[in-house]
């Protein structure tokens, strides 16, 4: 069912700074930060050649990250995001399998305008698992 890793998500505090080690220490292209209110976080994306890295800042202390960010100050690994081919088809298998979706059971809007879900870290070996709405 799943496709492509799509991206890598870290949490982290200061999205300036983050993007910065990726920009000057590893001498990555690093998008401009996108602010998705929708989601409560501001977000860019480091570009690799088989993939992205998601770099996820709390916008605000009702967001979800916020939570994720106290427990983890420096930042952190936050969620993996695989592509697949029917967003409404993977979400009601996991569903039939017996997977929590996180927050409400339709996809919503990503942060590349595409629909996505999020399955709950207990059903995943600890893991936060998007799934994200292939082209």
């Amino acid at each position: 069912m799943i496709g492509r890793l799509n991206h890598i998500a870290i949490a982290v505090p200061n999205l300036e700074d983050a993007s910065q080690v990726y920009k000057e220490t590893l001498g990555a292209i690093v998008s401009e930060p996108v602010p998705m209110p929708d989601h409560g976080v501001t977000t860019v994306f480091v570009e690799l050649p088989n993939t992205k890295i998601e770099l996820i800042e709390p916008l605000g202390e009702e967001s979800p990250i916020s939570a994720f960010i106290k427990k983890h100050p420096k930042g952190g690994m936050h969620h993996v995001c695989f592509e697949v081919n029917d967003i409404f088809q993977a979400r009601d298998q996991m569903i039939a399998l017996g997977a929590t979706i996180v927050g409400a059971k339709e996809p919503a809007i990503g942060a590349h305008n595409k629909p996505v879900i999020f399955m709950h870290p207990k059903d995943f070996l600890g893991t936060l698992i998007e799934l994200e709405q292939k082209d």
